[in-house]
């Protein structure tokens, strides 16, 4: 089980991703939001994944990979507070963005990625013990817990996904 992270657990930035979890487990949510989200992404027709909603905005694909890569980023913090108490440089999403590949791909693609890289997410936080998610680290110049990226994890999806639903869909 993985408990609630205390705000001194985490950047003030990353409290708007935290702040949108709910109460249910976090592990269970981000096996829902697994199947849930790639069950959204597979609706989208391939017509509108090279959408985007203004000049200079992401396309829908776009912003799937972006949600994939900081997974991943969320995911190797968390591995590596998980054992060592160190720092770690920021990720700066418009660096990956300028070099991605993601609107050569097709939407479904991408959302068959995102279901494998949460399920490697899920297997990576499932055994760990309390004492490892407690563990802390410096990312971004913030400190922040192991048990605190599940739930980035979890309200960046959430984040998104209220965009593309506002504003694209």
């Amino acid at each position: 089980m993985i408990n609630r992270p205390q705000p001194d657990e985490y950047s003030a930035y990353a409290a708007r991703y935290v702040d949108l979890v709910g109460n249910d487990p976090i592990l269970a949510i981000l096996e829902q939001q697994q199947q849930n989200s790639y069950n959204f992404f597979k609706g989208i027709s391939p017509d509108k994944a090279a959408y985007a909603y203004a000049e200079g905005k992401w396309t829908i694909k776009q912003v799937l990979g972006h949600m994939i890569d900081t997974e991943r980023v969320f995911a190797y913090r968390a591995l590596v507070f998980s054992h060592e108490s160190i720092e770690l440089p920021g990720f700066d999403q418009d660096v990956y963005m300028e070099k991605n590949t993601f609107n050569n791909r097709t939407l479904e693609d991408l959302a068959n990625e995102f279901k494998v890289v949460r399920e490697s997410s899920l297997y990576l936080f499932r055994p760990m013990s309390d004492e490892q998610q407690m563990q802390k680290g410096i990312a971004s110049g913030n400190p922040f817990s192991v048990r605190a990226f599940a739930y980035m994890m979890a309200g960046h999806e959430l984040h998104h996904i209220k965009i593309l639903k506002e504003r694209y869909l």
